[in-house]
C-alpha cells in the first residue's frame, strides 16, 4: 500500500438525522481516490419546508469526482435508503448493486415512471464478494422491517469495515432472513478495523420483540373481531402483510388490498416467492360484496397521508371502502415524528364513527426494525471492531451510542456528522477534512437548493401573509387612478374594525402625498418606501409584519 493511500469514510446524509442516508467510502491518495457510495435516500419534509415533497442529499462533492466513483451500493429498499436514486443517479451514472427485492421495488416504483432514468441494476447475493477497484464488498444478511436488508463487509488494503445498514436481531422474521450471526462472528475473527452502526433505538433497553410475536397478536385480534378488520402498516413491511394474510386464512377471512403502494410491494414480494402458499388477495372493488365477518382489509396511509386509502376512508371519500360501527382498525405501524396530527385526525374521525382503534399502545401490533441496546451489545461482541462510528440517528442517539461503544471497550469511538471526512487506520479514526453538505428540496417537478430563498419565503408567508400593492404614477409624479391592494393570509379587520385594505391604502396615500414629486418619479425608490410604510402600518395594527410586494407603474 502506497504511503499516501488512505481509507476514508464521509457521510453526506444520515448522521445527525434519521433518513436521507448516503455515505461515501474512499481509498487511495487524496487526488486519485476511488469511491463507492452506500445508499441514496430521502427524508420527508415537515412543517419547516412548506410545499416541499421530499428532501434529498446534496451529492455535489461526489458529482465533481464522478470519474472516480465506482459503484452505488444499496443496503435495502426503504425510501430513506433508495428514494433519491432515480432523481440523483443521472449526475453520477455508475452501476447500482442491490438485492433482488430492492431491484424489483426500484423497477416497479421509481424506474417505471415517465422520464425515469435507465439505471443499470445488478442483483447482489449475500456471501459473495464483489470487486470495485480497491474495494471488495460482501453483502451480509440482516433482519429488518423490509425483506433482504443487508449490512456490508467492505474490504480494502487498509482494513475491513462493517457497515451495518438498518438491522435488528430477529430469529423468526416471518419473511426474509435472520441476521447472520455466524458470518458477523467470522468477520470479527478476521479482524474488523471499523464498524459504522445503526443508532436508532439506542435509547431503549432490552431486545426488540420479533415479527412472530406481532403475528400471534394479529391472529388473535382478527379471530375475535365481530365485524370487519382493517389494518394499516408500512407498505414495505412484507412480513406484516404475510402475517395478516396467514391470520386471515386461519380465520376464514378474505384479504382485500387497498392502495397502489401496497399493491406494488405485494407484486414484487410474490415474484420473489415471499407470499407463496397464500390465496390471491382481493381487489378493493370486491370489498362491498364480502360479508363483514369475512374480510380483512390491508390499507395504505399509516402515516396520515392525505390521499392514501385510510385518510379517504376517514373522510368518507373512498369510492369502494367504508368502515362501520363495530369494525376494528389496527394501526400496525409507528407514527413517524411530525405525522402525529395527521394520524390523530384519522383516529378521531373513525372513533366518532364507532370504529374500534387498536395501536401499539394497547397491543403488540408493531415492532421496530432497529436494534435496542442489548442487541447492539451482541453486535459489538460478534464484530469486535477497533473503531466505532455511530450512524443513522439524531445527535442524541449518536451521543448515547458513543457512550455505549466506549462502555463495551471499543478502543476508538468517534462522534461524526454529515460532511466529516474521517480517515480510518490502525492508528484509529480521525477527522481530516470537511466536505460541504447541504440538502436538495424536491419541489413539484423541480429540485431547488437549500440556499435558495424559496422555502424561507414560504415559511414567512405562512406566518404573516402577503400584501400586494399596485400604484400608477404619471410623468409629473401624481397618482394616476386608484390603488390596487390585495391582502392574503391576514385577518380581514383590525381591532377597531377597519379593513386591512384600508390600512394599506391610507399608508400608501399618506406616504406619497408627503413625498416630493421628484422622488415619486424614482420607481425603485418609491417601491422600497411603499413596502416599508405598509409593513410598518400593518405591523402597528396586527403585531405582525407581512411580506409586502409593491408594483410601481409609470404612465
Amino acid at each position: 500500500m502506497a504511503q499516501a493511500d488512505q481509507l476514508v469514510f464521509c457521510p453526506l446524509g444520515g448522521l445527525g438525522e434519521i433518513g436521507m442516508n448516503a455515505a461515501l467510502y474512499g481509498f487511495g491518495p487524496e487526488r486519485g481516490r476511488k469511491w463507492i457510495l452506500v445508499d441514496c435516500g430521502v427524508t420527508f419534509a415537515g412543517p419547516e419546508a412548506p410545499g416541499v415533497d421530499l428532501i434529498l442529499p446534496d451529492l455535489s462533492f461526489i458529482e465533481e469526482r464522478r470519474k472516480d466513483l465506482l459503484a452505488i451500493i444499496i443496503t435495502h429498499a426503504h425510501e430513506d435508503h433508495i428514494g433519491a436514486l432515480a432523481a440523483l443517479w443521472p449526475k453520477l451514472r455508475v452501476p447500482v448493486w442491490c438485492t433482488r427485492f430492492a431491484a424489483g421495488l426500484l423497477e416497479t416504483r421509481k424506474l417505471n415512471e415517465p422520464g425515469a432514468p435507465k439505471i443499470p441494476l445488478h442483483v447482489a447475493v449475500p456471501g459473495v464478494a464483489y470487486e470495485f477497484g480497491p474495494f471488495s464488498v460482501e453483502f451480509i444478511k440482516m433482519a429488518h422491517s423490509i425483506p433482504e436488508s443487508c449490512g456490508l463487509a467492505i474490504r480494502t488494503p487498509a482494513g475491513l469495515v462493517v457497515h451495518t445498514g438498518d438491522w435488528k436481531i430477529d430469529d423468526t422474521p416471518h419473511v426474509g432472513w435472520a441476521t447472520d450471526k455466524a458470518r458477523l462472528e467470522a468477520l470479527g475473527d478476521e479482524g474488523v478495523l471499523a464498524m459504522v452502526c445503526d443508532s436508532t433505538n439506542v435509547m431503549r433497553d432490552g431486545v426488540s420483540p420479533g415479527e412472530a410475536d406481532v403475528a400471534a397478536t394479529l391472529t388473535e385480534l382478527i379471530r375475535t373481531a365481530p365485524g370487519r378488520v382493517a389494518l394499516t402498516t408500512f407498505a414495505s413491511n412484507v412480513a406484516r402483510i404475510r402475517a395478516v394474510a396467514e391470520a386471515a386464512k386461519a380465520c376464514k377471512r378474505e384479504v382485500v388490498v387497498v392502495g397502489r403502494a401496497m399493491e406494488r410491494v405485494i407484486d414484487v414480494a410474490r415474484e420473489c416467492g415471499m407470499l407463496d402458499d397464500l390465496p390471491d388477495f382481493r381487489s378493493a372493488q370486491t370489498y362491498g360484496y364480502l360479508p363483514r365477518e369475512k374480510v380483512v382489509a390491508i390499507l395504505t396511509g399509516s402515516q396520515g397521508e392525505p390521499r392514501a386509502a385510510l385518510a379517504r376512508i376517514a373522510e368518507d371519500e373512498h369510492p369502494e371502502i367504508a368502515l362501520s360501527p363495530g369494525d376494528r382498525l389496527i394501526f400496525s405501524s409507528r407514527t413517524i415524528p411530525g405525522n402525529e396530527k395527521a394520524v390523530g385526525k384519522i383516529m378521531n374521525a373513525l372513533s366518532l364513527q364507532g370504529v374500534e382503534i387498536i395501536t401499539d399502545r394497547s397491543a403488540l401490533v408493531h415492532v421496530s426494525g432497529h436494534p435496542r441496546r442489548e442487541e447492539m451489545k451482541r453486535m459489538y461482541a460478534w464484530v469486535r471492531p477497533k473503531i466505532a462510528i455511530p450512524a443513522h440517528g439524531e445527535p442524541l442517539h449518536l451521543t448515547e451510542h458513543v457512550k455505549l461503544a466506549k462502555e463495551l471497550g471499543v478502543p476508538n469511538v468517534l462522534l461524526a456528522t454529515n460532511g466529516d471526512m474521517i480517515e480510518l487506520s490502525e492508528r484509529g479514526a480521525a477527522k481530516i477534512d470537511d466536505v460541504q453538505v447541504s440538502r436538495v428540496f424536491q419541489d413539484g417537478d423541480l429540485k431547488i437548493g437549500a440556499g435558495e430563498k424559496t422555502v424561507p419565503e414560504r415559511r414567512k408567508l405562512s406566518f404573516a401573509g402577503i400584501v400586494s400593492v399596485a400604484i400608477a404614477i404619471d410623468d409629473k409624479g401624481n397618482i394616476a387612478g386608484d390603488l390596487e391592494v390585495a391582502c392574503m393570509g391576514m385577518p380581514s379587520k383590525t381591532l377597531d374594525g377597519d379593513s386591512f385594505e384600508d390600512v394599506v391604502n391610507d399608508a400608501v396615500l399618506d406616504l406619497v402625498e408627503n413625498m416630493p414629486k421628484q422622488r415619486r418619479r424614482d420607481p425603485e425608490g418609491l417601491r422600497n418606501a411603499i413596502e416599508r410604510a405598509v409593513r410598518g402600518a400593518v405591523g402597528e395594527e396586527w403585531g405582525k409584519k407581512p411580506v409586502v410586494h409593491a408594483l410601481v407603474i409609470e404612465v
